[in-house]
């Protein structure tokens, strides 16, 4: 029996450096390590032997056993440092060569006019408040002096949920909720950006989605001449200082005055061209003293508080600073277009 195992142990120590993969090597110790292997069954036969034979075998299988499984582990390991140093050879990459460039993505233009609009009036003061798109009939409409029988609130220009519930038509509630907020007490200094839903036919200049940015200012003694000097300011600074604003009477339900604000045009320096149809001007957004009744249904006295607000499109700024002439292509996605606004 002793025989017998030291020649096992040499016919598998044989088998395990002749083997040349994990597959052989396994089969290796299957063949003898095996539930059906040679060793187990000398151990299985030891019942057979005399009391004084039975610890010497017994020890001198464990042995071999031991031996047969060290020598396949130490091939293993072998066998595994040739296959990752054959893969490390194979894959190996030249650290001299060039990388690959990433392409990088552009920050949208309206963004960056949002952006760019909201630092020139928090330079100003101003904080940035934000409301919901899906608004009430009463925020959007009523509280900024707009009565059920207005003709904005024919049911053909807004995208109604419900006779209460409508994607908003401008950002006026969000001035009206920040009001309502300050339960009538001074001073309200806000912008406030976002997405606007009218029932607009697309074409080049409109769309029945777009943004704007609209402001207020509610403190005692509020003027219409610190309307023209914020609004100036904010020209000069996103235009550039060279650019001019002139004040023309309008109407708008929620403010009384109202104007409409022109600014000089940038190609004819103001002396007529083809972009501000020979006049001079072009026009860029509305505003005026915000009407005392929307004071009242705010809860501030109109007595004691007076106020300024004003309301330009986020689209209409971007073509006009960048010269672009169809709405269209901001939400075209077309990337040609929208790489020409990467920021430095």
């Amino acid at each position: 029996m002793k025989e017998t195992l030291e020649a096992l142990l040499n016919e598998a120590l044989k088998k395990v450096e002749l083997a040349e993969d994990e597959r052989s090597l396994q089969e290796v110790r299957v063949s003898y390590l095996g539930k059906k292997g040679p060793i187990t069954e000398v151990l299985r036969g030891m019942g057979k032997l005399s009391a004084e034979e039975r610890p010497v075998i017994g020890q001198l299988a464990n042995e071999v056993r031991d031996q047969i499984k060290a020598s396949i582990d130490l091939k293993e390991k072998e066998l595994e440092d040739i296959h990752i140093s054959k893969q490390l050879e194979e894959e190996k990459l030249d650290v001299t060569m060039p990388g690959r460039p990433i392409m990088q993505g552009s920050r949208h233009p309206l963004q960056s006019v949002v952006e760019e609009v909201e630092d020139a009036f928090i330079g100003l003061g101003f904080n940035v408040e934000e409301g919901p798109e899906v608004e009430s009939d009463y925020y959007n409409f009523e509280a900024l002096n707009l009565p059920k029988d207005h003709p904005a609130r024919d049911m053909q220009d807004s995208f109604y949920f419900t006779e209460e519930l409508l994607l908003r038509t401008q950002t006026s509630p969000v001035q009206a909720r920040t009001m309502e907020r300050h339960q009538g007490k001074g001073p309200v200094k806000i912008v406030c950006p976002g997405k606007v839903f009218r029932r607009d036919n697309d074409d080049a200049t409109h769309s029945h989605q777009f943004m704007q940015i609209e402001g207020l200012y509610v403190d005692h003694n509020v003027r219409m001449s610190d309307l023209r000097g914020v609004l100036d300011a904010f020209v000069k600074r996103f235009f550039g200082e060279d650019r001019e604003i002139r004040l023309r009477p309008s109407f708008f339900p929620f403010t009384e005055p109202s104007v409409e604000v022109d600014v000089s045009c940038g190609i004819c320096k103001g002396t007529g061209c083809r972009v501000c149809k020979q006049t001079g001007w072009i026009e860029v957004l509305g505003a005026g003293m915000v009407h005392p009744r929307v004071l009242e249904m705010s809860g501030f006295d109109p007595n004691q508080y007076s106020g300024f607000a004003f309301g330009m499109g986020v689209e209409r700024l971007a073509m006009l600073k960048y010269a672009i002439d169809d709405i269209r292509h901001f939400y075209t996605n077309d990337v040609r277009f929208l790489s020409q606004f990467k920021r430095v």
